[in-house]
């Protein structure tokens, strides 16, 4: 009755046309089984069952069964009367030849599994003869030979499964499963190992010429079973001489052969087994493996059938792991210092054997292949790196390794460059091509002479067969001698890692020189492959200070640039532009007098088409090298921009020139935004992207022409602008200002004119003061959001910072209103994580403002006639800041920032100290005399009283958070300033009020404040108090 039930849930379950409502049902019901003890015993049953149940209800059974022993214990008699209903179901289904069809691969893994957990539980008592019985069902009723394959498959899938479950070292165990495992391996060693390993040995001499998926399997299990058993069991006579002919059998077919390949792999798995240093010596010398792969690397699959589709790629990589394990575990022998002499002459000897190995797989065309060697090739040049003085044979390596790594960077004959259908195997070859850099340093490291040598040499050829061949060179070899030129550089420019304490070689930079020259002077630039032309202007990019010394060059370079900045490759064209600008920025010096004709050269391309992006565009597919989207397009635009600033602002070049060239390029822009405007304003899109284009490119040109900014006294930075040109460009802020006012409710449109503020405050200098209300007007709408309040604050921090001389006037008309807009910001409602930090980002950068402001000498502006009527709103403000220390507010940083303004204010408007804090004070003398009247009164009424609002909150804890600790500090020092402005009166205040509500005399707090030099210390002493008063 219950077997029925379970079955029917079961076909209901996994039945995809079964009602949902009887489904959700079936699988609460089988959930419900999992915590039923008897429900194991008739899911055997069912299991078990002639005639067969469906797979799906057999396969669910067994599960159950799983999870009876896993998560409910079962007891001994249960888990015997399990053993025994499992054996008989073996013995009827796979026990003879002659049985009828076997469980599907799906179920054979599912019952492996559920042998292999009683396995684990019976193995040490209760089912001692596992491994005899399943040993038993190999061999046919009456037969001496193991002929019942299905009975073998069977045993040979648990033998690797329990190997898995077991002792396979990728699979995380907690500390008692590791320890019953270790027992069990222990236990297997002493009773049954020695027949397993005899079992494997019939296994391949029966079906050795057979049955090539038994063979495969026994070697798999083989090659699982080695690390933790005698190796002697494997390394002997009779079981290699099984193994031996299967790896170099030969294979006639253009397939794989799947046997020859796990044999390899079980000699990597042997050779790859913990040893000591001698053990593992004398084993790799006794396998004779040098010669066993020096003929593979013979047979026909990977050298006749070399660079053909019957290519055995397959081989070919088992190899390579089995020549990366010898070698890896060659230098550990090496590396060993335990390592005997003896077995340090025979390992060097044989890692010098292999190392031509090592290298006819790394030198492999297949990238996959090449990989497999590269970590054991970059421990060879580790253990080289490590050596005091390297030994002649290997020495003798070095040459036939550069050589092999320079080679294995140059594109392969088959690929091609910059075709979108082969990008994912592009950047799989650049990130090769980086892991072969790697190897490179290392051998710079070993022998720099060397890597000089082979490096000039392979550049100079190549230079010598350009000149020979011209355009009908092979690209791929002008690549490769360019991208090696590139990354020299690092041993011949300081700093950049591979010379002596980064200290560049001057055998190298002399022979970079030479390269350089000859590449200039060479017709590469007119290459007709659009990757060497890439290569060509990286280089000069990369190596400028070399036409420093070499001025005479670069006429014949910018004029090359001038001509790839047009060139029809769309990739080409758009790096070419932001190399052009890396080029004339850092010779902006050597390149003034030419900045005409650059412009001229050029101005074709500075026309700016705004392009609405298409409904195909996938930012996530695109990269910086091939998003060839409008928008990218447009964002390398603007370094022709920049760079025609940087090449028209040199001290050379007069100003007056330096205003032309900017008018030049500055007047059809200007034209541009004059016909878009119209358009933008009535909404239409492509126009408003057209305007934010035009307003990007005009900052961008500022910056070019200068970047130097208010209140910077950088020694690297140029000077102010001069009149003439900081005249030119406030036509420039004011056209801004216009598109500004007309389109300010757009946020990109305010996002583009906030950065073209930014870097118009370079080329205006002081001339940006009378504009400010205007940019005040238009970037802070009430459209803006909080976000962008706080980034204009911290612009305005600069400008108040740069021109505190003058600003004063300005400041004092516009600071109302701004204040007016932030507050505003202030106030809004929040929604949202994003909007809580927005908040507390404003409410930091409004309090830098404040503080910006007393802290240059500017707090008139802030009790001025114009703005005493929103004095009290600013003070109201503050202390609301100062207040707020609720956990959740996110508001501690500012609360710190308010306490640090408060008591920036009482130093300025409290007039001069009444009273001093000193180790040995003295009593305060005299009467507060403040700068605004009845300001004394003020320090105690409100000052005083919000550093003891927020001591008192309960959510205040300086003694659990550091942030709060933060704003303890600020607090004490608020205190001692209110103290020193008003002396007296403060102290008979607060012993009056505050001593006796805190129930303490007072001597202590006074004691405290008054010779605390430093805030902290008083603030220790306040937290003290804290803790003793809550």
């Amino acid at each position: 009755m219950m077997e029925s039930q379970i079955e029917n849930a079961i076909e209901i379950a996994w039945n995809p046309t079964s009602d949902q409502a009887l489904k959700g049902q079936a699988f609460d019901y089988l959930h419900r089984l999992r915590s039923d003890l008897q429900a194991w015993q008739v899911c055997v049953g069912l299991f078990a069952r002639t005639p067969r149940a469906s797979e799906v209800a057999r396969l669910v059974s067994l599960e159950i069964v799983n999870n009876a022993i896993h998560v409910h214990p079962l007891d001994s008699q249960s888990l015997v009367s399990l053993r025994d209903a499992l054996l008989a179901y073996v013995q009827s289904t796979y026990g003879s030849v002659q049985q009828g069809e076997t469980d599907s691969s799906s179920l054979q893994n599912k019952l492996t599994q559920t042998l292999t957990t009683l396995f684990v539980v019976l193995y040490k008592q209760g089912w001692e003869s596992f491994i005899d019985d399943f040993l038993a069902f190999t061999t046919s009723p009456g037969s001496n030979q193991r002929d019942n394959v299905a009975g073998v498959v069977l045993y040979l899938r648990i033998l690797g499964s329990i190997h898995d479950e077991i002792a396979d070292v990728m699979v995380m165990r907690q500390d008692h499963q590791g320890r019953a495992h270790t027992e069990l391996k222990d236990l297997m060693r002493a009773r049954d190992v020695g027949k397993i390993a005899q079992s494997w040995q019939d296994l391949l001499a029966q079906y050795g010429t057979q049955n090539d998926s038994i063979v495969e399997m026994t070697l798999k299990v083989i090659g699982k079973w080695v690390s933790w058993i005698d190796i002697s069991l494997i390394i002997n006579d009779s079981m290699l001489g099984l193994i031996f002919p299967l790896i170099g059998r030969p294979n006639n077919s253009a397939g794989e052969d799947r046997v020859r390949d796990a044999a390899v792999d079980t000699f990597t798995e042997i050779v790859g087994k913990k040893m000591r240093p001698a053990d593992k010596t004398e084993m790799i010398a006794f396998l004779n493996l040098r010669d066993i792969i020096s003929q593979l690397i013979a047979s026909p699959p990977l050298h006749e059938f070399k660079s053909t589709a019957r290519y055995d790629t397959d081989l070919g990589e088992a190899v390579a792991k089995l020549v990366n394990t010898v070698v890896a575990d060659l230098v550990r022998v090496l590396e060993d210092r335990s390592t005997n002499d003896a077995t340090r002459a025979t390992a060097t000897q044989l890692l010098h054997d292999f190392i031509p190995l090592l290298l006819r797989f790394f030198s492999d065309e297949y990238d996959e292949i090449c990989s497999t060697v590269i970590p054991s090739l970059t421990d060879v040049l580790t253990y080289f790196r490590r050596l005091p003085e390297l030994p002649a044979p290997f020495s003798e390596t070095l040459p036939p390794i550069l050589n092999a790594v320079i080679m294995k960077m140059r594109y392969d004959e088959t690929s091609s460059w910059g075709n979108e259908d082969e990008q994912t195997d592009e950047a799989e070859f650049q990130e090769l091509r980086k892991r072969l850099q790697v190897l490179q340093k290392s051998v710079a490291a070993v022998d720099q002479n060397l890597y000089v040598e082979v490096l000039t040499n392979l550049v100079a050829n190549t230079f010598q067969t350009l000149d020979e061949q011209g355009p009908q060179m092979d690209w791929r070899d002008l690549d490769l001698a360019l991208h090696e030129m590139f990354l020299f550089g690092e041993l011949a420019m300081p700093n950049q890692g591979l010379g002596i304490k980064h200290q560049p070689s001057a055998a190298a930079t002399e022979r970079l020189a030479a390269m350089m020259t000859k590449m200039v002077q060479s017709n590469i630039a007119n290459f007709p492959h659009p990757a060497i032309l890439l290569h060509y202007m990286e280089i000069c990019v990369r190596y400028c200070t070399f036409f420093e010394n070499q001025p005479a060059f670069i006429g014949q370079v910018l004029e090359n640039f001038v001509r790839l900045v047009h060139h029809e490759h769309v990739r080409i064209r758009t790096r070419s532009w932001y190399l052009f600008h890396r080029f004339v920025k850092h010779l902006r010096a050597q390149v003034g007098n030419v900045a005409e004709t650059v412009i001229q050269s050029i101005g074709d391309l500075l026309p700016i088409k705004a392009e609405m992006p298409g409904d195909d565009v996938d930012d996530d597919m695109s990269s910086d090298e091939t998003d060839n989207s409008a928008d990218a397009v447009f964002t390398s635009q603007l370094y022709l921009f920049e760079a025609i600033g940087c090449i028209s602002s040199t001290a050379a070049t007069p100003v007056e020139k330096q205003a032309l060239y900017a008018r030049s390029v500055m007047d059809p822009l200007f034209t541009d935004m004059e016909q878009h405007l119209p358009g933008a304003k009535a909404g239409d899109a492509q126009a408003m992207l057209q305007i934010h284009h035009i307003v990007v490119a005009l900052g961008t040109l500022a910056h070019g022409f200068s970047d130097w900014a208010p209140g910077t006294t950088s020694s690297n930075q140029r000077s102010p602008p001069a009149k003439a040109l900081s005249d030119e460009f406030a036509r420039a802020a004011e056209a801004i200002l216009i598109a500004l006012s007309e389109l300010n409710t757009s946020s990109e449109i305010r996002t583009a004119c906030r950065s073209a503020f930014s870097r118009l405050l370079g080329v205006l200098g002081s001339a940006v003061l009378p504009q400010l209300p205007q940019w005040i007007e238009g970037l802070l709408s009430r459209s803006s959001s909080k976000d962008e309040m706080a980034m204009f604050l911290r612009l305005l921090d600069q400008v108040v910072y740069g021109f505190k001389a003058e600003i004063y006037d300005v400041l004092n008309q516009l600071l109302t209103p701004l204040l007016q807009r932030v507050f505003g910001g202030l106030s809004e409602p929040i929604s949202g994580t994003d909007d809580e930090i927005q908040l507390a980002e404003l409410r930091r950068e409004y309090l830098t403002f404040i503080g910006i402001i007393l802290n240059n000498d500017l707090a008139g502006v802030l009790v001025s006639e114009a703005n005493q009527g929103f004095f009290e709103s600013l003070i109201n403000s503050i202390l609301a800041l100062a207040r707020d220390v609720s956990p959740g507010s996110n508001n501690l940083p500012a609360s710190r920032l308010a306490f640090g303004i408060l008591t920036k204010m009482a130093g300025i408007w409290g007039g001069p100290d009444v009273a001093n804090i000193s180790a040995n004070p003295s009593a305060p003398s005299g009467s507060p005399s403040p700068v605004i009247p009845g300001f004394d009164q003020f320090l105690i009424d409100r000052f005083h009283s919000v550093c003891w609002e927020v001591l008192r909150d309960p959510q205040f804890k300086p003694s659990s958070d550091a942030q709060t600790k933060q704003v303890m500090n600020e607090i004490a020092g608020l205190e001692q300033a209110v103290y020193l402005k008003t002396g007296e009166v403060f102290l008979q205040h607060i012993q009056s009020t505050l001593f006796p509500g805190l129930g303490i005399d007072g001597n202590d707090f006074l004691r405290s404040m008054t010779t605390a030099t430093d805030k902290k210390n008083f603030s220790k002493y306040l937290l003290e108090l804290l803790k003793t008063s809550r």
